[in-house]
């Protein structure tokens, strides 16, 4: 298993950017405290998002920060990403390790229980629990779990695998501390940093607050 600083996971989606450069926006949220990148982009061809893919490797190459990209393996491979980010319908993650090999970086989504005690069975460095809370970046037909379900997901995750859990969907500076002390070990957020006013600033803030509930669970435990 890969170890994977999910603490502030920010998710790049060019459809949700402000019509600002993604690679610029990728490169004022590393700066300001974000600790993996995802490339998320449901509507390029394959071509463009390679193309993209590669110049936000390049952007994050002298930073430790690692790239992952949503969904595709083969854009993963032809870009020399870090790694996947899966949901539950995409390529199982066996088949992906496969592929990538044991050096990559290969996530989950989970949104239920049982799918959380399923990682057992998986070859996955980290999860992230959707759906936490509702959100505009991505249509999700299921009522949001809210806090009691990201606990119980997070928990089950944690004994499963052993991997880090983060979570994902309508997170920001409001709620994050909650979400941590629910026992999410980071957060996945897209809008409220790519479509913030000031990224780099942003970024810093959410991990300010990241960084401190963190250490506020650890000492309760």
């Amino acid at each position: 298993m890969i170890p994977v600083d999910l603490r502030l996971y920010g998710i790049i989606d060019p459809d949700r950017t402000a019509g600002r450069d993604p690679v610029e926006l990728v490169r004022q949220v590393v700066a300001g405290g974000a600790t993996l990148i995802q490339y998320r982009d449901k509507r390029a061809d394959g071509r463009r998002q390679v193309e993209l893919a590669r110049a936000l490797k390049e952007a994050l190459r002298k930073t430790g920060v690692p790239l992952v990209i949503n969904d595709r393996v083969d854009i993963a491979l032809a870009a020399g990403a870090d790694g996947v980010h899966l949901g539950q319908d995409d390529m199982h993650p066996t088949d992906a390790r496969s592929l990538l090999g044991v050096n990559a970086i290969i996530g989950l989504t989970i949104k239920t229980p049982e799918q959380a005690d399923a990682l057992v069975r998986m070859p996955v460095d980290y999860g992230c629990i959707g759906g936490v809370f509702s959100t505009v970046s991505k249509h999700n037909p299921s009522a949001p779990i809210g806090l009691d379900g990201l606990a119980e997901a997070a928990a089950r995750a944690k004994a499963a695998a052993g991997a880090p859990v983060g979570a994902i969907a309508g997170i920001d500076a409001s709620n994050a501390e909650a979400v941590i002390a629910a026992g999410a070990d980071g957060i996945a957020v897209i809008s409220a940093l790519f479509m913030a006013p000031h990224p780099r600033a942003e970024a810093q803030r959410l991990r300010n607050v990241v960084d401190r509930s963190l250490a506020s669970r650890s000492i309760r435990s």
